[in-house]
């Protein structure tokens, strides 16, 4: 018999809100559509272990040695004699005391539907300010002929006859020790105790069919990568008018032609002519607040910066505070030169570069090692 207790992970002694928490927490884990559909058996194991433990008189039965979803497996083993029949038999003699069929109930029709799991792909500008996103998904939906009772035009089950609404039928069968009374799941109702007379041609009597359909998604400014964003109720709808599960909504973002981003700050890299960065220069680029002035100062060397304050990504469950914006600035450093111009720089060479005699070594880089512009041309050049 299976230890319902560790498949979800519980003492016995758990309460009843310790094992719905369990099982909420499992059934998240092992559902086919989140953890894959090699992981059906195992979601199933852990439905079974919930339908036994958060019923009272079940889960009175299974701590007395009985499997109430297999009746005839539990008890004093191999020759299938266990505390089922026994009730049955302390039934009959003792007026039912022991509740008739081990204390088995019908099955409701009313099922709640599993969770679901949807992707979304956003870019970059929906992460700065925000926004909505649209995911469709293939999933169980109301039946729209029915509305999810399950029955043509809406009517109530109606007892069934076979098993007088208790679910289950009682049998006769010959063991060593003489006639035994059992007791089975109704054939004709498969359990529920009711049966629908006039099923919905559309849904085949569950109340629910296959449907896709469109979910608007609200995504966070400020959500990283791979996030999964829970929607509830947005899920499976149930069986015959349960309530939905939840929708889970994994989050990837596209990347930026113009942008990458780090942690709130979004990063760009700017190409500036070999003039601009030694005199200086005021230059335009778009950014998602629209077109912004970048200061490039005289002087500027390669991989220097110029911070944009505010301008980034807005910070997760923040007040709408931001990142920033850095620009890295690289130096568009000319490979053809005319004659004139090649005799330019080489003047300015003899005159700025004349105490260079040899290029600072050092273990780390520092200001003073960084190589001018006009250096790394004659370099370049020579």
């Amino acid at each position: 018999m299976a230890d319902y207790y560790e498949v979800l992970g519980v003492d016995r002694s758990a309460s009843d809100e310790e094992i719905k928490k369990a099982y909420r927490k499992m059934s998240r884990k092992y559902h086919p559509d989140i953890a894959g559909p090699e992981y059906e058996d195992k979601y199933k194991e852990v439905n079974n272990a919930y339908e036994v433990l958060s019923n009272p008189d079940k889960r009175r039965m299974y701590d007395a040695g009985v499997d109430p979803n297999n009746p005839n497996a539990g008890g004093f083993g191999a020759d299938g004699f266990g505390m089922g029949d026994m009730g049955d038999i302390f039934g009959q003699f003792f007026g039912g005391a022991f509740g008739a069929g081990g204390g088995q109930r019908p099955v409701p029709r009313t099922q709640p539907g599993r969770d679901s799991l949807a992707s979304a792909s956003v870019d970059l500008r929906t992460v700065v300010f925000g926004g909505t996103e649209h995911v469709r998904i293939n999933t169980f939906g109301v039946c729209p002929d029915c509305g999810g009772s399950g029955s043509v035009g809406g009517a109530q089950p109606t007892t069934c006859p076979d098993c007088h609404g208790q679910g289950y039928m009682q049998k006769v069968v010959r063991t060593m020790l003489g006639q035994m009374m059992t007791t089975a799941p109704c054939e004709r109702c498969e359990g529920h105790g009711t049966i629908i007379a006039n099923p919905c041609a559309s849904c085949m009597g569950h109340g629910r069919v296959r449907t896709t359909r469109t979910v608007g998604v609200n995504i966070p400014a400020g959500i990283n990568d791979n996030s999964r964003l829970r929607l509830a109720n947005q899920g499976e709808v149930g069986e015959c008018g349960g309530a939905a599960g939840d929708l889970y909504v994994d989050i990837h973002i596209r990347p930026d032609k113009q942008y990458t981003r780090n942690g709130d700050d979004l990063h760009c890299w700017i190409q500036v002519p070999m003039s601009w960065a030694v005199l200086g220069h005021d230059l335009e680029i778009d950014t998602f607040d629209g077109p912004q002035t970048v200061e490039v100062p005289a002087g500027c060397q390669p991989e220097d910066t110029v911070t944009l304050k505010g301008l980034g990504v807005t910070r997760l469950r923040s007040n709408g505070e931001r990142g920033d914006l850095v620009a890295h600035v690289t130096v568009q450093i000319p490979t053809r030169l005319s004659d004139d111009e090649r005799e330019l720089i080489e003047r300015f060479a003899a005159s700025h570069d004349e105490g260079a005699t040899h290029v600072a070594q050092s273990s780390r880089p520092t200001s003073g090692a960084k190589k001018g512009f006009f250096s790394k041309l004659k370099d370049a050049l020579s």
